[in-house]
């Protein structure tokens, strides 16, 4: 497995945070996702940080493994914060350039995004390591059991996601050694403009596409020769039980939110 692939990745370790429902950790999980967006000044982004940091020392999974995650998306999120930086308007005026402008609140709002995507990216990944992709498409399809009422394909979706998370691993890990096989026959990914930069990834994309049909594929057939058929009632080896270790779990979330509405308008 390539190490600097980490979205996506199970890491097995015996942390109270492994041994959550997986429906609280997913709760927990889109709650955070929710309340960042609420954090609009340094003590609400210092008091979301400290809490990520707490639960990734609960995880008991290398913090060197969590940077991983986000340096795989870091030129995404300064792309989107220089975005943010020069079209936001607003405070005292600091450059101007055309209708380029960089702001005292332009900066700042650049500043709190970056935060941001760090602790979406984060949390996303705290879930995905400390829960299997059995765990995770068990815990959503009971999450979502009452829309089956309304004829949604529940488990379908269920087991869609969690293939698509158990996978993205294999597949940037893939990428990862199509490319070094083109370094090896003489390619140059980083020469060039963008255009040029773009159309060498060509060589990647068609063996990368015709894998992932391929293993596509061979999941199908494997699911069949095991008797899965979408849409017919299955039952569960292990049933999801809710235990009270989750309830302090829902009570620390109910308490950080307090907090955060209250240093919001400090």
């Amino acid at each position: 497995m390539n190490s600097k692939v980490f979205f996506g990745l199970y890491v097995p370790t015996n942390s109270i945070l492994h041994r959550l429902d997986p429906r609280m950790k997913i709760i927990g999980c889109f709650w955070y996702v929710v309340i960042v967006f609420f954090a609009n000044n340094l003590l609400t982004n210092v008091l979301l940080a400290l809490f990520l940091l707490f639960l990734m020392a609960m995880s008991r999974v290398s913090f060197k493994m969590y940077w991983q995650g986000i340096r795989t998306l870091m030129w995404i999120i300064l792309i989107t914060a220089a975005v943010q930086l020069l079209f936001s308007t607003g405070g005292y005026t600091l450059w101007q350039w055309h209708f380029l402008t960089i702001t005292s609140l332009g900066i700042i709002q650049s500043i709190y995004l970056i935060f941001r995507f760090a602790f979406i990216i984060t949390i996303s990944t705290v879930l995905t390591v400390t829960t299997t992709t059995l765990q995770l498409a068990a815990g959503i399809e009971s999450l979502l059991k009452p829309l089956s009422y309304l004829k949604v394909p529940v488990s379908q979706l269920a087991m869609m996601l969690s293939i698509a998370l158990r996978f993205i691993p294999t597949i940037m890990d893939e990428i990862q050694t199509i490319m070094d096989a083109q370094r090896a026959r003489g390619m140059d990914f980083s020469a060039g403009n963008l255009f040029q930069r773009a159309k060498r990834l060509v060589p990647v994309m068609i063996p990368l596409f015709v894998s992932s049909f391929k293993r596509a594929d061979d999941l199908a057939l494997a699911m069949e020769a095991r008797g899965y058929e979408p849409g017919a009632k299955r039952t569960a080896y292990r049933r999801l039980k809710w235990e009270k270790a989750n309830n302090w779990a829902l009570l620390v979330y109910i308490l950080l939110t307090v907090v955060l509405i209250v240093l919001r308008h400090l």
